[in-house]
C-alpha cells in the first residue's frame, strides 16, 4: 500500500464514523452548523464595531464579552452541566443564541451590540461544555478520539472559510445579512439536536449535594485527578503563551514582514489550515500512539512551527511554519478533549470542562493583557522567540504529567 492509499483509507475510516453513529452524526452538523454560522458572524460583528466607534476599546470589549462569559460559567454555574439535560441545555443556548443575532440588526449603538454579544459568550459557555462532556455517550471507547477529531475538525475548517464568507458578505452587503444566516445557523442546530434523545447524550442527572458543594467535587475532581489537572496545567500555560503570539501577529506581518494586511491574512489562512489538519490527523494518531506522547510531540511540534516564524526573512518562509504551529496546535486540542473524557465520570464531566475551560480562559485573556505592552517593548519576533521556549518547556510538562497518567492507569488494570 503507497503513502497516498494509506492516507486515503485514514480518511475513510475517520468519516465513517458520521454513518455507523447516528446520534454523533447529529451532533457533528449541529456544531458544524453553529461554529460556521458563529465565525462568519465574529467578523460582522468586529467591523459593526468598529465602523459605529472607530475605537480600539470598543473592539477589545466585544473581544473579552466573547470568551470572558465562558469564565462565569466555569467558576460558578459548572454543576448545571451535570445536574441538567444538556440537550436541553444545548437547545436553550441555540434558542438564546438565535435571538440574540435575530436582534443585532436593531441594535443602535455599540453598547447594545456589545451587551447582546455578552448573551451569546454566556449561552456558548453552555454550549461548548456540554458537546465534549456528552461526546463519550455517543460512540464507543475505540472510536471516541475518531470523534473528537472530527468534532475539531469541523471548527477548525469553520475558522478557516467562515471569516472570508463573512468578510465578503459584509463588503457586498452589511453586518446584518451575516447576521440573520448565523441566527438561522442556530434554529438549524436546535432542530438537530432536538432530533437527538436525550438520555443519549448524558446517563442518570446527578445528584445535587448543594451548589457549593457541586462545584467544590468538580474543582476537587481535576485538582486530584492526573489526566485532569495535566490538562489545566498544560494547556493553561500554552493558551497564555498562545495569545502572545495572536497579539503579536499583525505586528509581526505588517512591520517586522512588511507584508500588509494581505500578508496577515495568509497568516491566519495558513494557522487555519494546520488546525484542521492537525485536528483531522490526531483521530489515528491517538490510535497509533498514546495519548500523552501525541501530546506532548503536538505542543512541541508547535513550539518549533512558532519560533520559525518569529526568525523567518519574510511572509513566505514563515507560511509553512504557521501551518506547522496550527498543526501542533489542532493535534493538541484534540488530546486535551480526550484526557478530560476519559479521566472524569459521567456524572461530573461537565463541570470538570467548565472548571478547566474557564481557567483557561483566564490565563488567555490575561495574555492578552500582557502581550500588547510586551510586544511594544521587545518587538513581535522576540514575542514569537520567547512563545516558542514556553511551549517547548510545555511540552516536556506535558510528556511528564501525561506519562504518569498512562503510568497509573497500567497499574489500576493489572490490579484489576
Amino acid at each position: 500500500m503507497t503513502d497516498s492509499d494509506a492516507v486515503l483509507t485514514s480518511v475513510r475510516r475517520q468519516l465513517s464514523l458520521l454513518g455507523t453513529a447516528p446520534g454523533f452524526r447529529l451532533l457533528f452538523f449541529a456544531t458544524l452548523g453553529s461554529s460556521l454560522g458563529t465565525l462568519l458572524a465574529t467578523v460582522a460583528l468586529v467591523v459593526d464595531v468598529k465602523d459605529r466607534t472607530n475605537s480600539g476599546s470598543w473592539v477589545s470589549a466585544l473581544m473579552i464579552v466573547e470568551f470572558l462569559p465562558a469564565v462565569a460559567v466555569g467558576l460558578f454555574l459548572g454543576p448545571l452541566l451535570d445536574r441538567l439535560s444538556r440537550r436541553g441545555l444545548m437547545v436553550v443556548s441555540d434558542l438564546v443564541r438565535a435571538a440574540v443575532f435575530f436582534t443585532l440588526p436593531f441594535a443602535h449603538t455599540a453598547g447594545q451590540i456589545v451587551a447582546l454579544a455578552g448573551v451569546a459568550g454566556i449561552a456558548t459557555g453552555f454550549f461548548r461544555p456540554a458537546v465534549y462532556a456528552g461526546l463519550p455517550n455517543l460512540v464507543d471507547e475505540e472510536q471516541l478520539a475518531r470523534a473528537n477529531s472530527l468534532i475539531q475538525t469541523s471548527e477548525n475548517v469553520s475558522w478557516t472559510v467562515a471569516p472570508i464568507i463573512g468578510g465578503a458578505l459584509v463588503a457586498a452587503a452589511n453586518p446584518h445579512v451575516a447576521y440573520w444566516i448565523n441566527g438561522a445557523s442556530f434554529l438549524v442546530s436546535a432542530l438537530l439536536l432536538l432530533r437527538l434523545r436525550a438520555e443519549k447524550l448524558q446517563g442518570a442527572l446527578a445528584v445535587s449535594r448543594g451548589h457549593l458543594r457541586d462545584l467544590k467535587d468538580g474543582f476537587a475532581r481535576v485538582l486530584h485527578t492526573r489526566p485532569l489537572l495535566t490538562v489545566l496545567v498544560v494547556w493553561t500555560i500554552a493558551l497564555g503563551a498562545v495569545a502572545s503570539t495572536q497579539t503579536a501577529q499583525v505586528f509581526l506581518a505588517k512591520d517586522s514582514f512588511n507584508a500588509g494586511d494581505f500578508g496577515y491574512g495568509l497568516i491566519f489562512g495558513c494557522i487555519g489550515l494546520g488546525l484542521a489538519v492537525g485536528s483531522f490527523g490526531a483521530g489515528s494518531w491517538v490510535e497509533r500512539r498514546s495519548v500523552g506522547t501525541v501530546y506532548a510531540a503536538s505542543i512541541l511540534v508547535q513550539a518549533v512551527g512558532v519560533a520559525a516564524a518569529g526568525v523567518a526573512p519574510n511572509v513566505w518562509v514563515s507560511l509553512p511554519c504557521f501551518v506547522l504551529a496550527g498543526v501542533g496546535n489542532g493535534a493538541a486540542v484534540v488530546c486535551n478533549s480526550l484526557l478530560v473524557q476519559r479521566g472524569a465520570p459521567d456524572a461530573l464531566r461537565g463541570r470538570v470542562f467548565t472548571v478547566i475551560m474557564s481557567v483557561n480562559y483566564l490565563v488567555y485573556g490575561l495574555g492578552f493583557v500582557i502581550a500588547g505592552p510586551l510586544t511594544d517593548r521587545v518587538g513581535p519576533r522576540w514575542v514569537f522567540g520567547g512563545v516558542g521556549i514556553v511551549l517547548a518547556f510545555t511540552s516536556v510538562v506535558a510528556f511528564a504529567l501525561a506519562h504518569d497518567t498512562e503510568r497509573a492507569s497500567e497499574q489500576v488494570a493489572e490490579a484489576a
